[in-house]
């Protein structure tokens, strides 16, 4: 499996780097590609929603908090609701063929939570999958610490003979983000509780970040045959066509 490590070089939109999943879906799908694993930390503060969130009477208000606090709002292709990270995360983008469409959805969101609590647990976090009371995005795979915190976010796009499954892992900065949640999730009517947001540098004071991108990417190594790529000019123009979709 293409292993497809860091951000756009010089790249602050993260419309952009959403496409780039977005691309990869697209590409196994259309062109029969094989599977990719992308790993990076985005380089701007952001807060990803989804259709779903786009449709709702706050979603100008949400959009006009966004901006003020001086994140970046996108749209991105999974399901789910809105979540916000920043440069303090690490974001995954894990798309592959599937022949058995559109079967396997609850396999995988198991299979992966699963895979992020025990690389979590390595590092001494109590890390269980499933939802805390008033999360954001809320689903019952999430990834949290004690059954009261979320500290990762799973999501998925099922299109015809592909899927991509995407993690979001709070490493800091759950303080703002906290506090951004809350206004963004007040616009829009959802039930959200500021507590529920954390972070793995809370759980694991003594880990970094970069010792947290090195562990999921050997937790994914213990499963695939990884094989470092880089992004190829072609998916990065693909992406480029794609981004205007998720940009607001």
């Amino acid at each position: 499996m293409d292993l497809l490590r860091g951000a756009l070089d010089g790249n602050d939109d993260q419309a952009l780097e959403i496409a780039v999943g977005h691309a990869l879906l697209r590409r196994i799908s259309g062109e029969g590609a094989g599977p990719a694993l992308r790993i990076y930390r985005p380089t701007r503060s952001v807060v990803a929603f989804s259709r779903r969130d786009s449709l709702l009477p706050g979603f100008d208000a949400a959009l006009r908090a966004v901006r003020d606090a001086g994140f970046q709002p996108v749209v991105r292709p999974q399901g789910g609701r809105a979540v916000a990270y920043t440069p303090q995360s690490v974001v995954v983008d894990h798309a592959s063929p599937d022949p058995d469409f559109p079967a396997g959805m609850n396999e995988r969101f198991t299979t992966y939570g699963r895979l992020w609590a025990d690389l979590l647990r390595e590092h001494g976090v109590d890390a269980r999958v499933g939802a805390v009371p008033g999360e954001y995005c809320p689903g019952a795979y999430s990834v949290n610490a004690r059954g009261e915190v979320k500290l990762v976010g799973t999501a998925q796009r099922l299109v015809r003979q592909a899927w991509l499954f995407s993690a979001v892992a709070i490493f800091d900065d759950a303080g703002p983000l906290r506090s951004l949640l809350t206004e963004v999730y007040g616009h829009l009517g959802l039930d959200f509780d500021g507590d529920s947001v954390g972070s793995v540098r809370t759980e694991a004071p003594d880990l970094s970040l970069p010792e947290l991108e090195a562990a999921i990417t050997a937790a994914y190594a213990g499963q695939f045959r990884l094989t470092e790529t880089a992004l190829d000019d072609g998916l990065v123009e693909s992406a480029r066509t794609l981004a205007d979709d998720h940009r607001r």
